[in-house]
């Protein structure tokens, strides 16, 4: 399948590492890396899609979007971090924001009862739903608990999705201690969680 932004979207998943030094060099103004790093994560973020229930007919707008979002928050990537998941996270949110919306406007037209009765249900199962807000509620509540510094960091560059340099104007913080703050953040979330080394 062919997609607008002239990448097919099935392929060989690219090196996890090379796409990490892609990104690296990108966030150091390697504009050559940024394009290729750009065209190697369209199959990806395709797949990803795919994975969410995009169909064709809406997976223009999900890669769209997906690389809309890795360009905005690019200066949040840490290069110690594995890029895959990272792409991954993001990848997942902008096709459920895609899916949403296609929800809202299906909600305005006029359905065909026939078509309506054999169509799958595409919300998740109720136990899932609530699964997914009480891991909201836990985590929002690990959010409070850190320093003033680390919280305004993750609320803004993580929850927001704000650019850096939009937070930075925001709150009168500088670029450097937002990141600082935003991936000692992030450390301590995932030691709280459990999911990450406790260092």
């Amino acid at each position: 399948m062919e997609t607008r932004f002239g990448a097919a979207v099935t392929g060989q998943v690219p090196d996890e590492q090379m796409l990490s030094h892609r990104m690296t060099a990108a966030i150091g103004g390697d504009a050559a890396a940024y394009r290729t790093l750009l065209r190697d994560c369209v199959p990806l973020i395709a797949g990803i899609a795919r994975s969410q229930g995009v169909g064709r007919d809406l997976m223009d707008d999900a890669i769209q979007e997906t690389l809309l979002t890795l360009h905005r928050a690019r200066a949040t990537y840490d290069p110690a971090r594995p890029f895959l998941p990272w792409l991954r996270a993001i990848a997942r949110h902008r096709a459920v924001d895609v899916l949403r919306r296609q929800g809202r406007a299906r909600s305005r037209e006029v359905h065909d009862q026939a078509a309506y009765e054999v169509q799958q249900d595409p919300a998740p199962p109720a136990s899932e739903m609530i699964a997914r807000r009480q891991e909201g509620h836990v985590l929002r509540g690990m959010i409070d608990q850190l320093p003033a510094g680390q919280r305004q960091a993750v609320e803004h560059l993580g929850l927001a999705e704000r650019s850096l340099e939009e937070t930075a104007r925001l709150t009168g913080r500088s670029k450097g201690a937002l990141k600082v703050n935003f991936h000692r953040a992030l450390a301590a979330l995932r030691r709280r969680s459990g999911s990450g080394p406790d260092v």
